[in-house]
């Protein structure tokens, strides 16, 4: 049978991605993306618990992920889970198990361009929709 290695995530931008280049030229951006867990306890109090993953994106999407991302927005990041290792200054192994993402979609809204898109104006109280109840009428069916 065929593994599957898939990950989905969506979630909010810790900071900023930082955006660099390997000496072949590659572009890499590495970010983490938190996500939120919320559930009632035995007495009915809400918890949280918050993850914070890290993920790299490579190349093209890289560079867009540098462009467009920034701390806070709302992401949806699509890859699979990859473990890398390497040797710290003491000499020890050590793996670090990350996301590489191979879809990223901006989920927040882009900021408001000033230069030429204005904000509609607020609605007059006098068109704000009907209240619910308005259409509590006998209901057809």
């Amino acid at each position: 049978m065929a593994s599957v290695n898939k990950v989905i995530l969506i979630g909010n931008l810790g900071k900023d991605p930082e955006l660099r280049t390997t000496p072949q030229g590659t572009s890499l951006a590495r970010f983490s993306v938190a996500t939120t867990t919320a559930w009632k306890d035995a007495s009915g109090a809400k918890q949280e618990r918050t993850e914070w993953h890290d993920v790299v994106a490579w190349e093209r999407l890289a560079q867009i992920c540098g462009e467009y991302l920034h701390k806070g927005k709302m992401v949806y990041v699509e890859g699979s889970l990859q473990t890398r290792s390497w040797e710290d200054q003491n000499g020890q192994k050590r793996y670090k198990t990350e996301v590489k993402a191979n879809n990223v979609v901006m989920l927040s809204p882009p900021p408001p361009r000033s230069d030429s898109v204005r904000a509609a104006p607020a609605r007059e109280e006098s068109e704000a929709a009907e209240p619910v109840a308005a259409y509590d009428d006998d209901v057809p069916f």
